[in-house]
């Protein structure tokens, strides 16, 4: 929420790059807040979390379409800041705001119609065969459909942008010493470019291998919900609060100016000030 506040308060949204932050921190915000939705349905109906109901599709539903809105953000901040390092070098398109605008309503689309398919009618709350074991009434084929392709491209894709953003700067730097240049710039953004992507992959690789995992145990088991009981769902659990601290880290991850929103936010504060005595008087 201090995110949007901010980017909403401030000038900044009018570069791509901004739009892409606020868009990941409205994506975190509802997967925090359909995680709370599950958490309150565990608090007060504990059973139909475990073996399944009508009432979870909704709130299961919107939490899919949360985490797939994250994920093709991420992807979308990754690719953006490839191609605004690439830009000065070989390839004469620039992203602009409308750009931006357009790749998040298609995430959104996309998001939500892969996520909303349990309420279209593949799930199975009259189907005992392929129904899943940690995420009732969801099927199991449903959710390999969307947990493989989505986690491949989740490593792969910032994997390649990332690591050409490195490759980038390392040769600009190159070309900077051979003609006798400072390298400072080149070499702190490089720094900072590779501690970013390390941060990125340790943050995705502690959040999401769980739950791969998880469906991977989810699609080779074989035994009942009472058989599994309590172990095996406190594991889903845990794997829920890693997906939150996923929510927590993204705004530290992307943004890395806590100093600087700390000061528009004081800025903020201080603009409001004279109004408010405005106001009074």
């Amino acid at each position: 929420c201090t995110v949007i506040f901010t980017r909403l308060a401030t000038r900044d949204l009018h570069k791509p790059i901004s739009i892409l932050f606020c868009n990941l921190a409205v994506s975190d915000l509802f997967t925090s807040f359909s995680g709370f939705w599950i958490s309150m349905l565990f608090i007060t109906k504990p059973d139909i979390t475990i073996f399944g109901s009508q009432d979870m599709l909704a709130p299961y539903a919107l939490y899919t379409t949360s985490i797939l809105s994250t994920i093709y953000n991420l992807l979308s901040i990754g690719i953006e800041r490839y191609l605004a390092v690439a830009e000065s070098m070989r390839t004469r398109f620039r992203v602009a705001r409308n750009h931006s605008i357009a790749v998040v309503f298609i995430n959104w689309v996309l998001a939500f119609f892969l996520g909303c398919l349990p309420l279209m009618g593949w799930n199975c709350l009259h189907a005992e065969r392929n129904i899943s074991v940690l995420y009732s009434p969801f099927c199991v084929n449903y959710l390999v459909f969307i947990t493989l392709p989505n986690v491949a491209v989740a490593f792969l894709v910032p994997l390649f942008t990332y690591l050409r953003i490195i490759i980038i700067l390392r040769k600009r730097k190159l070309r900077m010493q051979a003609c006798g240049q400072a390298t400072g710039t080149y070499k702190s953004a490089e720094t900072q470019v590779a501690r970013t992507s390390i941060s990125i992959w340790l943050l995705a690789l502690v959040s999401y291998a769980p739950f791969f995992a998880g469906v991977i145990f989810d699609a080779t088991n074989q035994r009942c919900h009472i058989d599994l009981y309590p172990g095996v769902y406190i594991f889903r659990n845990c794997t829920a609060m890693l997906i939150t601290i996923t929510c927590l880290g993204n705004p530290v991850l992307y943004t890395l100016k806590l100093k600087a929103l700390g000061a528009k936010l004081k800025a903020l504060r201080c603009l409001s000030a004279p109004r408010v005595r405005a106001c009074t008087i």
